[in-house]
């Protein structure tokens, strides 16, 4: 099993973005090639899994850290864009008065 982990976590970062359904595929040919046992597979699979989300989130920290570092605090966010957006069209529609 040891080995077969290794192997797994040697391809990397490509691995751990796999999708469950090719890693669920993996382990059921190991285990029909008895390298592994049913048990073995399930217990591979959520850390593989885990390993995965852990690695994902660790990228995403990482581009959020890189561009916060680039733009500096001088940035909107999804959010606050999309509240300047309602605030602007409220403002556009209310009628002004005429002279």
């Amino acid at each position: 099993m040891k080995d077969l982990f290794g192997r797994a976590v040697s391809f990397g970062l490509g691995f751990a973005v796999t999708s469950k359904e090719q890693v669920e595929k993996l382990a059921e040919e190991w285990v029909r090639k008895g390298e592994i046992t049913k048990a073995e597979s399930s217990a591979y699979v959520d850390d593989v899994l885990r390993r995965g989300e852990e690695t994902r989130n660790k990228i995403e920290e990482m581009i959020r850290e890189r561009v916060q570092s680039i733009i500096g605090d001088n940035y909107v966010t999804k959010e606050q864009y999309e509240q300047l957006e309602r605030r602007v069209a409220a403002l556009e529609h209310k009628e002004t008065p005429v002279d």
